[in-house]
Protein backbone atom coordinates (compact mmCIF):
# COMPACT_ATOMS: atom_id res chain seq x y z
CA UNK A 1 0.00 0.00 0.00
CA UNK A 2 2.88 2.43 1.13
CA UNK A 3 4.91 1.56 -2.72
CA UNK A 4 1.84 2.24 -4.58
CA UNK A 5 0.95 5.21 -2.26
CA UNK A 6 -2.70 4.16 -1.85
CA UNK A 7 -2.70 4.57 2.33
CA UNK A 8 -5.44 6.73 2.86
CA UNK A 9 -5.52 9.44 5.19
CA UNK A 10 -8.66 9.54 6.41
CA UNK A 11 -9.94 5.83 6.93
CA UNK A 12 -12.94 5.87 8.89
CA UNK A 13 -14.81 8.62 6.60
CA UNK A 14 -13.21 6.32 3.29
CA UNK A 15 -14.63 3.62 5.22
CA UNK A 16 -18.28 5.37 5.78
CA UNK A 17 -18.66 6.40 2.03
CA UNK A 18 -17.88 3.52 0.18
CA UNK A 19 -18.06 0.38 2.69
CA UNK A 20 -21.35 1.60 5.54
CA UNK A 21 -23.52 -1.33 4.45
CA UNK A 22 -20.31 -3.66 5.64
CA UNK A 23 -19.58 -1.69 8.37
CA UNK A 24 -23.25 -2.83 9.86
CA UNK A 25 -23.36 -5.73 8.40
CA UNK A 26 -20.29 -6.42 10.90
CA UNK A 27 -21.61 -4.68 13.90
CA UNK A 28 -25.14 -7.25 13.39
CA UNK A 29 -23.08 -10.38 13.23
CA UNK A 30 -21.39 -9.59 16.31
CA UNK A 31 -24.76 -8.37 18.52
CA UNK A 32 -25.29 -12.09 19.33
CA UNK A 33 -21.84 -13.07 19.73
CA UNK A 34 -20.96 -10.47 22.02
CA UNK A 35 -24.49 -9.50 23.71
CA UNK A 36 -24.99 -13.33 24.46
CA UNK A 37 -21.66 -13.56 25.44
CA UNK A 38 -21.78 -11.16 28.64
CA UNK A 39 -24.88 -13.22 29.68
CA UNK A 40 -23.49 -16.56 29.52
CA UNK A 41 -20.54 -15.87 31.57
CA UNK A 42 -21.79 -12.60 33.74
CA UNK A 43 -25.08 -12.51 34.08
CA UNK A 44 -25.49 -16.24 34.74
CA UNK A 45 -23.34 -16.40 37.68
CA UNK A 46 -25.91 -13.56 39.42
CA UNK A 47 -29.05 -15.93 38.01
CA UNK A 48 -27.48 -18.78 39.06
CA UNK A 49 -27.49 -17.68 42.96
CA UNK A 50 -29.86 -15.43 43.12
CA UNK A 51 -32.70 -16.79 40.92
CA UNK A 52 -31.76 -20.68 40.74
CA UNK A 53 -30.14 -21.05 44.30
CA UNK A 54 -27.31 -22.83 42.85
CA UNK A 55 -23.82 -22.65 44.49
CA UNK A 56 -21.81 -19.57 42.86
CA UNK A 57 -18.42 -22.22 42.78
CA UNK A 58 -21.28 -24.27 40.86
CA UNK A 59 -21.56 -22.38 38.14
CA UNK A 60 -17.71 -20.60 37.98
CA UNK A 61 -16.92 -23.97 37.21
CA UNK A 62 -19.21 -24.63 34.57
CA UNK A 63 -18.17 -21.45 32.95
CA UNK A 64 -14.65 -22.78 33.56
CA UNK A 65 -14.98 -25.85 31.88
CA UNK A 66 -16.73 -24.73 28.90
CA UNK A 67 -14.04 -22.08 28.91
CA UNK A 68 -11.45 -24.74 28.23
CA UNK A 69 -13.57 -26.55 25.85
CA UNK A 70 -13.81 -23.32 23.60
CA UNK A 71 -10.24 -22.88 23.92
CA UNK A 72 -10.21 -25.96 21.73
CA UNK A 73 -13.42 -25.38 19.37
CA UNK A 74 -12.14 -21.79 18.28
CA UNK A 75 -9.55 -23.13 16.01
CA UNK A 76 -11.88 -26.01 14.87
CA UNK A 77 -14.86 -23.74 13.57
CA UNK A 78 -11.80 -21.43 12.28
CA UNK A 79 -10.40 -24.26 9.92
CA UNK A 80 -13.89 -25.45 9.29
CA UNK A 81 -14.65 -22.43 7.84
CA UNK A 82 -11.45 -22.40 5.88
CA UNK A 83 -13.41 -25.65 4.20
CA UNK A 84 -17.12 -24.19 3.53
CA UNK A 85 -16.77 -20.82 4.28
CA UNK A 86 -17.79 -18.50 6.91
CA UNK A 87 -21.49 -18.00 6.28
CA UNK A 88 -22.68 -21.33 7.23
CA UNK A 89 -20.62 -21.31 10.27
CA UNK A 90 -21.72 -17.83 11.58
CA UNK A 91 -25.12 -19.22 10.58
CA UNK A 92 -24.73 -22.14 12.43
CA UNK A 93 -23.62 -20.19 15.66
CA UNK A 94 -26.53 -17.74 15.31
CA UNK A 95 -29.43 -19.87 14.83
CA UNK A 96 -28.16 -22.39 18.27
CA UNK A 97 -28.02 -18.81 19.80
CA UNK A 98 -31.80 -18.68 19.59
CA UNK A 99 -32.51 -22.34 19.67
CA UNK A 100 -30.80 -22.39 22.80
CA UNK A 101 -32.49 -19.50 24.48
CA UNK A 102 -35.03 -20.92 26.47
CA UNK A 103 -33.10 -24.35 27.56
CA UNK A 104 -30.51 -22.13 28.67
CA UNK A 105 -32.22 -21.24 31.82
CA UNK A 106 -34.66 -24.62 32.29
CA UNK A 107 -31.31 -26.57 32.76
CA UNK A 108 -30.23 -24.26 35.57
CA UNK A 109 -33.40 -24.55 37.44
CA UNK A 110 -33.03 -28.01 37.46
CA UNK A 111 -29.89 -27.13 39.95
CA UNK A 112 -28.50 -30.26 38.81
CA UNK A 113 -24.51 -29.87 38.39
CA UNK A 114 -24.26 -31.50 35.73
CA UNK A 115 -27.24 -29.98 33.36
CA UNK A 116 -25.92 -26.90 34.50
CA UNK A 117 -22.86 -27.53 32.90
CA UNK A 118 -24.34 -29.01 29.98
CA UNK A 119 -26.27 -25.84 29.07
CA UNK A 120 -23.05 -23.83 30.09
CA UNK A 121 -20.93 -25.95 27.54
CA UNK A 122 -23.85 -25.94 24.58
CA UNK A 123 -24.33 -22.04 24.71
CA UNK A 124 -20.66 -21.94 24.61
CA UNK A 125 -19.48 -24.83 22.28
CA UNK A 126 -22.72 -24.39 19.67
CA UNK A 127 -23.97 -20.84 19.68
CA UNK A 128 -20.40 -18.45 20.88
CA UNK A 129 -17.62 -20.44 19.65
CA UNK A 130 -18.97 -20.96 16.40
CA UNK A 131 -19.93 -17.23 15.98
CA UNK A 132 -16.31 -16.04 17.14
CA UNK A 133 -13.92 -17.84 15.67
CA UNK A 134 -14.78 -16.73 11.77
CA UNK A 135 -14.62 -13.25 12.76
CA UNK A 136 -11.17 -12.36 12.38
CA UNK A 137 -10.81 -13.38 8.93
CA UNK A 138 -14.80 -12.58 8.48
CA UNK A 139 -14.88 -9.03 9.38
CA UNK A 140 -11.44 -8.31 7.20
CA UNK A 141 -12.58 -9.62 4.25
CA UNK A 142 -15.78 -7.54 4.05
CA UNK A 143 -13.51 -4.40 3.21
CA UNK A 144 -10.54 -3.19 1.28
CA UNK A 145 -7.04 -3.51 2.13
CA UNK A 146 -6.80 0.41 2.28
CA UNK A 147 -9.17 0.41 5.01
CA UNK A 148 -9.86 -3.09 6.15
CA UNK A 149 -8.43 -2.57 9.77
CA UNK A 150 -10.57 0.68 10.46
CA UNK A 151 -13.84 -1.43 8.72
CA UNK A 152 -13.31 -4.40 10.82
CA UNK A 153 -12.56 -2.58 13.76
CA UNK A 154 -15.48 -0.11 13.36
CA UNK A 155 -18.06 -2.46 12.65
CA UNK A 156 -17.14 -4.74 15.69
CA UNK A 157 -16.75 -2.34 18.24
CA UNK A 158 -19.68 -0.40 17.59
CA UNK A 159 -21.44 -3.70 18.07
CA UNK A 160 -19.33 -4.16 21.37
CA UNK A 161 -20.96 -1.18 22.85
CA UNK A 162 -24.18 -1.54 22.47
CA UNK A 163 -24.75 -4.81 22.73
CA UNK A 164 -21.88 -6.79 24.83
CA UNK A 165 -21.50 -3.22 27.19
CA UNK A 166 -25.84 -3.27 27.70
CA UNK A 167 -26.50 -7.15 27.27
CA UNK A 168 -25.88 -7.59 31.62
CA UNK A 169 -27.20 -4.76 32.44
CA UNK A 170 -30.73 -5.37 30.53
CA UNK A 171 -30.61 -8.83 31.78
CA UNK A 172 -30.43 -8.04 35.45
CA UNK A 173 -33.62 -5.40 34.69
CA UNK A 174 -35.59 -7.59 33.13
CA UNK A 175 -35.27 -10.68 35.26
CA UNK A 176 -37.08 -9.44 38.26
CA UNK A 177 -40.06 -7.73 36.01
CA UNK A 178 -40.73 -10.47 33.82
CA UNK A 179 -38.38 -13.20 34.26
CA UNK A 180 -36.50 -15.47 32.53
CA UNK A 181 -38.45 -15.57 29.61
CA UNK A 182 -37.97 -12.02 28.48
CA UNK A 183 -34.52 -12.76 29.10
CA UNK A 184 -34.31 -15.28 26.11
CA UNK A 185 -36.53 -13.26 23.98
CA UNK A 186 -34.09 -10.59 24.11
CA UNK A 187 -31.42 -13.20 23.45
CA UNK A 188 -33.52 -14.56 20.42
CA UNK A 189 -33.84 -10.99 18.88
CA UNK A 190 -30.07 -10.15 18.80
CA UNK A 191 -29.73 -13.48 17.57
CA UNK A 192 -32.39 -12.49 14.69
CA UNK A 193 -30.13 -9.55 14.17
CA UNK A 194 -27.13 -11.45 13.64
CA UNK A 195 -29.31 -13.98 11.47
CA UNK A 196 -30.10 -11.01 8.80
CA UNK A 197 -26.89 -9.49 9.07
CA UNK A 198 -25.04 -12.91 7.83
CA UNK A 199 -27.22 -13.50 5.80
CA UNK A 200 -27.20 -10.32 4.00
CA UNK A 201 -23.40 -10.67 3.44
CA UNK A 202 -21.20 -12.31 1.22
CA UNK A 203 -19.19 -15.27 1.18
CA UNK A 204 -16.05 -13.83 1.56
CA UNK A 205 -13.88 -17.51 1.97
CA UNK A 206 -11.84 -16.91 -1.53
CA UNK A 207 -11.72 -12.86 -1.25
CA UNK A 208 -7.88 -12.10 -1.63
CA UNK A 209 -6.58 -9.65 1.39
CA UNK A 210 -4.90 -7.80 -1.77
CA UNK A 211 -8.31 -6.32 -2.51
CA UNK A 212 -8.41 -2.28 -2.94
Amino acid sequence: MKETRAVVRQPILEVLRRYPKQVLQAAGMRAAENGSFYIYSAFMLVYATQHSHIDRSVALNGIMIASACEFIAVPAYGALTDRIGRRPVYMFGAIMTAVLAFPLFWLFDTRSTPLVWLALLLVFLCSHAPMYAPQGAFFSELFGTSVRYSGASLGAQLSAAVAGGFSPLIATALLPKYGPTAISIYIIGMALITIVAVWSAVETMRHGLDQS
